[in-house]
């Protein structure tokens, strides 16, 4: 059985996922440098030269895409006694537990859910089925904390 007796709040984040991103990261950024290194002299028509700045240009955009797919890693949840905070990939939401109905992790589900009150569902992206036992354990924990504080 989980201990909700602690006031620490119990943070879950993706396990894998964190992995996947990082390495894809790094090596979109290593792709769009190794690409900016080609581009010099005549641009193919004759009309134009690629200059230093078209490099730095190309090696920007590979920090920026690199950027956008570390986003996948941004998921987190956050719960107390008194509520749950989630972060997913877009958005956020914070709620009471007298909000939800109940904590689900569906079998053949990506990943577990918060069924509210008015018929609402909230995704929890940071428990992933592909984590295995760490999403089960994630979703035992936020299911005690909120059996706690419904009765």
């Amino acid at each position: 059985m989980v201990d909700v007796t602690t006031q620490a709040p119990a943070v879950f984040r993706p396990q894998r996922i964190r992995w996947v991103t990082a390495i894809l990261a790094v090596a979109v950024v290593v792709l769009f440098t190794v690409l900016s290194f080609g581009l010099h002299g005549s641009t193919g028509d004759g009309f134009g030269q690629f200059e230093r700045g078209d490099q730095g240009a190309m090696i920007g955009l590979g920090v920026l895409i690199g950027l956008g797919v570390m986003a996948f890693a941004r998921p987190r949840v956050w719960a107390t006694a008194e509520g749950i905070k989630v972060r997913n990939v877009i958005g956020g939401v914070e709620l009471p537990w007298s909000a939800v109905r109940a904590v689900r992790f569906d079998r053949n589900s990506p990943w577990a859910m918060l069924e509210l009150h008015d018929d609402e569902t909230v995704p929890v992206h940071a428990l992933q089925a592909t984590d295995k036992d760490y999403a089960v354990h994630g979703v035992r924990t936020l299911r005690a904390l909120h059996s706690a504080a419904s009765s």
